[in-house]
Order: structure tokens, then C-alpha cells, then sequence
């Protein structure tokens, strides 16, 4: 890790891929997550959406989690599943629904 940042990379990345996980940690999280233009809660609900449409379900729970934390409802998430259903496709919404169910309040 450097500066002051916290950890979000998980451990297997850091360990197979650290330059990875530094850019994850320093860049992805400790400024493009910051800036002002977007609020976290606003950030959180585009993507889980845009995981939801790519069907990318492993890194869609950590963010289901992040997004609870930034006040988004579990309500509202299974709102954007079903609503991405009729865009992404049915796979993607009911993924998001399974995936849902997994992640702890």
C-alpha cells in the first residue's frame, strides 16, 4: 500500500498481480471513487449496474456491499437487477438477484 490509503484490493491479487492491486488501491478507489463530480451513493448504484450488464457476478458482490454501505437499499439493488433484466437480459437479473442474496447487510 502506499501513502495513506486503505486497502481494497484483495489479498490474491496483491500477491499474484501487486502493481494490480496498488492501482486498484491508489487509483481506482483512493481517486476516481473520490471525486466530487458523483456522490459514492450515486457511483455504487452505476457499478453494479454496468457489472450487472457485463455479467462480471464475482466482483458484483463486493460492490452490492459497497453500495449498501454508501445507502443504497437492498430494495433499490433488486430494483436495478429486475430493471437491467429487460436491458442486459434475463440471465443478468436474475445473476444480480442470486448474487443479492449472498451479501450480508
Amino acid at each position: 500500500m502506499t501513502g495513506t490509503n486503505p486497502r481494497v484490493a484483495p489479498d490474491l491479487v496483491r500477491e499474484h498481480a501487486p502493481k494490480l492491486a496498488d492501482l486498484t488501491d491508489d487509483v481506482l478507489f483512493a481517486d476516481v471513487w473520490e471525486r466530487s463530480e458523483l456522490s459514492p451513493r450515486e457511483r455504487s448504484l452505476i457499478t453494479v449496474a454496468a457489472l450487472i450488464a457485463l455479467g462480471r457476478d464475482a466482483q458484483l458482490k463486493g460492490h452490492m456491499g459497497r453500495a449498501l454501505q454508501n445507502g443504497v437499499s437492498r430494495e433499490e439493488l433488486a430494483e436495478v437487477a429486475t430493471h437491467l433484466a429487460f436491458y442486459a437480459g434475463w440471465p443478468a437479473g436474475m445473476s444480480a438477484v442470486n448474487v443479492l442474496a449472498e451479501v450480508g447487510e
